[in-house]
């Protein structure tokens, strides 16, 4: 049952393959939409299977659960965060198409300003939201994933107050930036945290 658990796992992330794409050859909403249910049900299965997990005694499949629930909150949490950015801001976007027209929060890979608009010309409020949020998402997950399997849930307080601090010049601009952050903070804790979960169950199965 723990190699069922495993592949759910690693599968929950294969459907955020979409989103690591640069945001103009993303699929349409609607199937990052599905993709981002189909990263859910994985998930759900996952957790119900580990739940038939009884005595897990050999350490390598230990570790190898632990890999896999790492690696399915660093990449998966991915696919959800851009789904629901891309829902919540695309009549944002519609509004106003040139600003910040690559950049959905902690879900955009290597957003930048439009070609035609070098950064440098853009106004303050007008530049690309949340730069580099997708890395920065991705560590945080890893970290968020750690602290809880750690058994340091106090971790959780350290981790988005350091990303706090970090994004707080930007987060004071009126160019929604704010609500891309709580969203995308939110959508990316809650998914490595639900993964974290389903290896705890395994492993105290």
């Amino acid at each position: 049952m723990i190699l069922v658990v495993v592949i759910l796992l690693l599968l929950s992330a294969a459907p955020a393959a979409g989103s690591l794409l640069p945001r103009v050859a993303r699929p349409p909403v609607g199937l990052m939409n599905l993709a981002a249910a189909a990263q859910l049900a994985l998930l759900g299965a996952a957790a119900l299977c580990a739940l038939q997990v009884s005595d897990l005694g050999d350490p390598w499949w230990r570790a190898g659960l632990v890999i896999a629930a790492a690696t399915a909150a660093c990449l998966g949490g991915s696919g959800i965060s851009t789904a629901v950015l891309d829902t919540a801001t695309r009549h944002d976007a519609r509004r106003r198409p040139d600003v910040g027209a690559e950049s959905s929060g902690d879900a955009s890979w290597g957003a930048v300003a439009p070609r035609s608009r070098p950064l440098q010309d853009l106004a303050e409020d007008d530049r690309p939201v949340l730069r580099g949020g997708a890395w920065i998402g991705l560590l945080e997950r890893l970290a968020v994933v750690s602290t809880l399997l750690a058994s340091w849930p106090e971790g959780l307080a350290v981790v988005l107050a350091v990303k706090g601090l970090a994004r707080y010049s930007e987060l004071k601009r009126p160019n929604g930036a704010a609500e891309r952050f709580i969203i995308g903070t939110f959508c990316s804790v809650l998914w490595a945290a639900a993964c974290a979960g389903v290896a705890v169950l395994g492993l105290t199965g």
